[in-house]
């Protein structure tokens, strides 16, 4: 008769946190500053799409910029980023020069991907961003992998896996939640929840629509978070990072966020009333929150801010212009990074 043993797992946690992270008035403004680049990048993407000087697939993060910016200023160098499609403002915080990731959408030889990628499959690996994937969920596994390679080589290096609400239901994804929690990736596996996967709402595609708890069954912890407030996503960051590097496994962060724009620019998004955009963009817009608790701590006054604003559509604009005025890719780049030798 084989004897029972009680199995020991870490408890997944189950409640949402709303603690905020306790900025300094530098911090404030940076995470302004970051926010404000990745909206004015989009915003101007989104034109150049209507101009068709983007070609492709094309999607916006406009309304989420709140989850990306907490999250990579929790990061340290040597830490890697990959995520999905919506892929833009990642590679940018990671590093990426605006110059070279537009570029990239326009199909261009400046661009980082030297124009091969497009806007959905651009790289940068030597800012630590892999991606910019076009399958849906792919990058979790990806994700997955670039942890086994940090604990591997005995680093204390964390991967972030960024992902969508719809992609939290595909079967790769619960692979590699069975591979990170048994060997103790350090891995935070981000739900980017913006409520809608492409078109379909959250609570007609899921049984169970908090989505943090996908993890439990693994013994993974996991949160909820207010994707739209960039101190709530910076304070979760932290305590995410803090078990990864511990050695403790992996964790899982569900940022509750909304996109303001469609699944990609050919979708019209009648799935959802405008009267509901109009409402989030008015009382949560992550943007306006972090401005109201600028002015109020002092950090800047409403000139500086528009100094500020002045200042990143500059950025912008010189990344459109950049981007316009360099070549196409030589036809002999057909045959060039399309085979790389592994390297143990």
């Amino acid at each position: 008769m084989v004897a029972k043993t009680a199995s020991k797992r870490t408890s997944a946690k189950r409640s949402a946190k709303t603690a905020e992270y306790k900025a300094s008035n530098e911090e404030l403004l940076q995470f302004y500053k970051d926010m404000l680049l990745i909206r004015r990048f989009e915003e101007k993407a989104g034109q150049m799409y209507g101009m068709g000087l983007i070609g492709g697939f094309c999607h916006l993060y406009i309304g989420q910029e709140a989850v990306l910016t907490g999250i990579q200023s929790g990061l340290d160098k040597g830490d890697d980023v990959i995520t999905s499609y919506r892929a833009h403002g990642h590679a940018i915080l990671a590093g990426t020069e605006p110059r070279a990731v537009m570029s990239e959408l326009t199909g261009r030889i400046g661009g980082c991907s030297k124009g091969k990628g497009g806007s959905m499959h651009m790289f940068d690996p030597e800012n630590g961003f892999y991606g910019g994937h076009g399958i849906v969920g792919a990058q979790v596994s990806l994700g997955t992998g670039l942890a086994f390679a940090h604990k591997y080589k005995k680093t204390d290096r964390v991967s972030v896996a960024y992902y969508g609400d719809g992609a939290a239901h595909q079967g790769q994804v619960y692979e590699s939640y069975n591979m990170a929690a048994l060997w103790q990736l350090p891995v935070i596996y981000i739900i980017e929840n913006n409520q809608y996967a492409m078109g379909t709402s959250v609570a007609r595609a899921s049984k169970e629509t908090e989505l943090f708890r996908r993890g439990e069954g693994f013994g993974i912890p996991g949160e909820q978070v207010d994707g739209m407030n960039v101190l709530a996503v910076r304070e979760a960051t932290d305590r995410a990072v803090k078990h990864c590097r511990e050695g403790k496994g992996p964790y899982i962060l569900e940022m509750k966020t909304y996109r303001y724009r469609g699944h990609s620019m050919s979708d019209p998004a009648k799935y959802r009333s405008k009267d509901e955009v109009k409402k989030m963009r008015s009382e949560r817009d992550a943007i306006e929150q972090l401005k109201e608790k600028i002015l109020k701590a002092g950090a800047a006054d409403e000139a500086q801010l528009k100094d500020l604003d002045k200042a990143t559509k500059q950025i912008v604009a010189d990344a459109a212009e950049f981007a316009q005025q360099s070549p196409e890719p030589d036809l002999s780049e057909l045959y060039t990074d399309v085979l790389a030798n592994g390297e143990y």
